[in-house]
């Protein structure tokens, strides 16, 4: 029986979302017939690895650390194979700037975007309203800030002293319409899901309470926009040299005609409301087989 450590919690602004993602993939692990440990990763990761010897991880780390190449670096020196995308797919794709410059390089259409400090954004309007303000390598949407077109200045909690996202940020065209993602597995596109919220855009909350979105799969959308959407997935996972399951998220401006890549996330949530195992089931396959999928994908030197 193969044993596989589901890693997941970490010290990341994304524990919380993660210890519910690996808690879920557990579950499914077990329930497929996989020896499972449950792994709380600390600083000491690789301690906490040797010790329960698995054959396989199924990473369920969010955020900085997790999904930025680091812990990736760590499972290929320990020689454990591993779950979604390698180090160098991993670091590119947290970099929002770097990965959309390698999107448009394929031809994919992208918000106009300029690198600030968070003091310079914080000081005066870095483009012309509206834009958006977001770190750079942060998910979830944590640190993302919209400024309206009648907004006098910067947003003030740019400086705020609970601000914890780091001094890198980048402000970015706003694309205004409607919230679109693709996951790809493997090579498979498996849908196109349309997100819509109540709040001001697809937040934290919007993500991951119950009831905070409503996710419509198929999306109600023109036949050329879903080959669009589809398309830009397929090319978003592989230009950037993903592996496994990613997600990508989309803007549909309809006036202009627009379907805007914003980013591509190497290791989507498994939650209760998240995206990719409800694409999965709307193509037939189940959590379990999902999550087994994964387990089987899993390698080195991805």
């Amino acid at each position: 029986m193969k044993r596989v450590a589901v890693v997941y919690g970490g010290w990341s602004s994304e524990r919380d979302v993660s210890i519910s993602s690996g808690t879920q993939m557990a579950e499914a692990a077990r329930g497929a017939g996989y020896d499972v440990v449950e792994v709380d990763a600390t600083r000491d990761l690789a301690a906490q690895l040797r010790e329960v010897k698995p054959d396989v991880i199924l990473n369920g780390l969010h955020g900085p650390w997790g999904e930025d190449g680091c812990v990736q670096g760590l499972f290929e020196v320990l020689g454990i194979p591993y779950t979604h995308s390698g180090v160098a797919s991993s670091a590119i794709a947290m970099d929002k700037r770097m990965s959309k410059a390698i999107f448009a390089r394929e031809g994919l259409d992208i918000a106009t975007d300029v690198a600030v400090t968070r003091e310079e954004a914080a000081r005066a309007h870095p483009m012309d309203p509206p834009y958006v303000v977001k770190p750079v390598a942060e998910g979830s949407s944590f640190g993302v800030l919209i400024v309206p077109e009648s907004a006098n200045g910067p947003s003030k909690l740019l400086m705020s002293a609970d601000w914890s996202y780091g001094d890198n940020l980048m402000a970015e065209e706003f694309i205004p319409g409607r919230e679109l993602t693709v996951s790809v597995l493997g090579a498979n596109p498996l849908g196109v899901t349309e997100i819509t919220t109540l709040n001001e855009y697809y937040d934290f909350q919007a993500k991951y309470a119950q009831g905070g979105s409503q996710h419509t799969i198929p999306a109600d959308i023109p036949k050329h926009v879903e080959e669009a959407a589809l398309e830009g997935a397929i090319k978003a996972h592989h230009a950037l040299g993903c592996r496994g399951v990613t997600r990508s998220d989309f803007r549909y401006d309809e006036v202009r005609d627009r379907v805007v890549i914003l980013e591509t996330n190497t290791q989507p949530g498994m939650t209760p409301t998240s995206l990719v195992p409800e694409q999965a089931a709307h193509v037939g396959m189940s959590f379990e087989a999902l999550v087994s999928w994964m387990i089987e994908d899993a390698s080195c030197q991805r």
